[in-house]
């Protein structure tokens, strides 16, 4: 084993003496602080504690007649690490990080949808009720449904993660279908007032992949006159034809005679 370096332990008695001995006028304001709450002086590093993931469920215990609140520890099995990374901060896993993922997974369109981050304090998380899907003053995305399949695992009776997934997902449908219809008809009374909108996004999209294709086209003639260019300088000019045979003039065109005087 190599020495250790104890500098970092010893600098408050470093300052000390070299206040004594006259290369400082002034102790540092440091010095009386490091004095009262010394550095550890334990050189044995620990490896941090794993987290444990805790889950609530609501069961109906055999014996019991009213369903209880059981709490499940799932014990995270200690993977041998490489020595570079055996002290590196444990990772925290929760409940709801395999519901995000399962949820986004099958609807990863809902990731193209713009998404507001801003809170007001911080806690407006506070003020939301899981017991029904849309909350006031939070858009409806993939987040909700994930706080409210949580919800239903926590809170009903002998709720299986399935279940909860499909009630979710339901109440999602539903609503989102619900926002289409509201904004198909504000848009057709708005166009009944006279209001006219511009193109719409397919409309858009069609016409940047015209513009793309004529674009292409012109490439490509302009790629297949090259390719004929430098075939044509491996393989030489054609010849020119010096015959009537050569120019056409062969079968099926008579030669005239000249007429005797």
């Amino acid at each position: 084993m190599g020495k250790y370096n104890l500098t970092a332990l010893r600098v408050r008695q470093t300052a000390i003496r070299q206040q004594v001995a006259g290369k400082m006028k002034q102790l540092p304001k440091w010095v009386d602080v490091v004095g009262d709450i010394p550095p550890s002086q334990v050189l044995v590093r620990n490896q941090p504690q794993q987290h444990q993931l805790v889950r609530q469920r609501v069961q109906t215990l055999p014996g019991a007649s009213k369903p209880q609140v059981v709490f499940d520890v799932q014990e995270k099995r200690v993977k041998p690490k490489k020595a570079s990374r055996m002290f590196l901060p444990t990772e925290v896993k929760y409940e709801e990080d395999q519901l995000r993922k399962e949820f986004f997974r099958d609807h990863p369109w809902e990731l193209a949808r713009p998404r507001v981050v801003l809170e007001s304090s911080g806690k407006d998380h506070e003020n939301y009720n899981w017991s029904r899907l849309q909350q006031p003053g939070k858009r409806l995305d993939g987040e909700s449904v994930v706080q409210r399949q949580l919800w239903l695992l926590n809170n009903v009776p002998d709720m299986t993660k399935s279940a909860a997934y499909d009630i979710a997902r339901r109440e999602f449908y539903r609503l989102r279908l619900q926002e289409d219809i509201e904004r198909r008809v504000a848009a057709e009374e708005a166009e009944a007032t006279g209001a006219t909108f511009g193109p719409t996004r397919l409309e858009i999209g069609m016409n940047l992949e015209n513009q793309e294709y004529d674009r292409w086209k012109v490439w490509a003639k302009s790629e297949a006159q090259i390719q004929e260019q430098r075939a044509a300088a491996f393989t030489g000019a054609p010849e020119i034809p010096t015959s009537e045979e050569g120019l056409g003039l062969g079968a099926g065109v008579e030669e005239k005679q000249p007429q005797q005087a």
